[in-house]
């Protein structure tokens, strides 16, 4: 391409991306949010958490007791400071667990929870009556299965020590010597990998196809609308070079947002990092440039394919129509390549279109460069991503495409 047709790509460009992001909302779309995603999701959303657990267990419930001859221990353990308890006779049930009369009490929300509990022989059947709906009725259904189990386990020490035996030994014939984490080989940043490719692929690609469609809707079905189109095309460029410029712009105004969330990505993994909450992925040179690379291939196809639809399509309205929806082909197949085993995978795979994409981000974030999966991948990206092009140039030189489609 000649130094002329380069300055004319570049202008097209510079055109379209300081059109895009003259409002200020849009700046916020794609800077702000993309910047702010992780952090938000891996820092805010844990913190969010632990303030409501911490709520739960200040929590007040009001517990019923229904039981003739409750054990004191149990009871002792039942009676926590956050607990309101109230006591009533057992009465004959078909089940202990048949709500009967009690039903109308626990919908109303009257009380929290009921426990009913009586001995037969030397088995002691309970059940908990509660309404799975409330919190507050979980958090007490919660707190009387732990209270439960661990008198259970005092219980089930001291009939064991009673018949002269070792409760320890008895309870625990089998046992792990040493620490459980030495026997995993894995190291904390591969771990990490791991734990990262089941959702960073599906974040990335549902991101980039998301943020190019708005870019790729205004600068086509858009500037037809506006009557800025046929000017365009009036100008000295080829329709290649228009394309091209296009493509140009939604691309940077793609890859910042996508940058930028790699930046918040690497923000959040860092602090967690810090917290000991998850490794840091071990990547040698070689993944790196190969994630850069897959990305940037994935961006061509999806980039030009959102141009040549929105290109082909009547008017904004329809265009939005129809690249909206179509994020469900992004979607799911990043949902299904997570349950894929990449320890085997079939080589097949990796040429299908989106999916080798993903597979191949899935397996370099764990640091597993393998050259036969390299060369499918590559080659079928990039045959897709020169059949998108040529698709969107094929949309761009028809001679109708100001009158027919307005």
């Amino acid at each position: 391409m000649s130094s002329s047709k380069v300055k004319r790509v570049k202008a097209i460009a510079k055109k379209e991306v300081i059109e895009f992001t003259r409002d200020w909302r849009t700046i916020m779309a794609i800077i702000v949010i993309p910047i702010l995603m992780f952090p938000l999701l891996f820092i805010m959303f844990p913190l969010l958490l632990e303030s409501e657990a911490a709520e739960l267990d200040s929590l007040q419930v009001d517990i019923i007791i229904q039981s003739n001859d409750i054990p004191d221990d149990l009871l002792q353990e039942i009676n926590t400071t956050s607990v309101s308890l109230s006591f009533e006779n057992l009465f004959d049930n078909n089940t202990l667990a048949n709500p009967g009369d009690d039903l109308d009490r626990l919908r109303s929300l009257s009380t929290d929870a009921i426990l009913r509990i009586e001995q037969r022989d030397d088995i002691w059947y309970y059940a908990i009556i509660h309404i799975s709906t409330s919190e507050s009725s979980n958090e007490a259904r919660n707190r009387l299965i732990q209270s439960l189990t661990i008198w259970e386990q005092n219980e089930t020490q001291r009939r064991i020590t009673e018949q002269g035996l070792d409760a320890n030994s008895t309870l625990n014939p089998l046992r792990w010597d040493g620490e459980i984490s030495s026997g995993d080989v894995a190291t904390q940043g591969e771990q990490a990998g791991m734990v990262l490719s089941l959702f960073i692929p599906l974040v990335l690609a549902v991101w980039t196809f998301s943020s190019a469609i708005q870019p790729s809707i205004d600068m086509t079905a858009g500037e037809r609308e506006r009557g800025t189109l046929e000017a365009l095309l009036s100008l000295p460029c080829s329709r290649n070079e228009l394309l091209i410029g296009k493509w140009l712009g939604v691309a940077t105004i793609t890859g910042v947002g996508v940058v930028l969330q790699i930046c918040g990505l690497l923000f959040a993994i860092g602090y967690l990092a810090s917290s000991s909450v998850i490794g840091v992925p071990q990547l040698s040179l070689s993944a790196v440039l190969l994630i850069a690379v897959s990305i940037m291939l994935f961006a061509i196809m999806v980039v030009a394919l959102e141009l040549a639809i929105a290109m082909r399509s009547h008017s904004v309205k329809e265009a939005g129509s129809i690249l909206g929806p179509a994020i469900i082909l992004i979607i799911f197949p990043a949902l299904f390549t997570q349950v894929i085993n990449l320890d085997g995978v079939e080589n097949f795979w990796f040429a299908v279109p989106v999916v080798n994409i993903l597979l191949a981000l899935r397996e370099l974030l764990m640091d597993r460069v393998i050259f036969e999966h390299i060369i499918v991948w590559f080659g079928t990206s990039v045959l897709y991503a020169v059949l998108a092009a040529y698709y969107a140039a094929k949309q761009f030189g028809r001679e109708d495409i100001v009158t027919s489609l307005s």
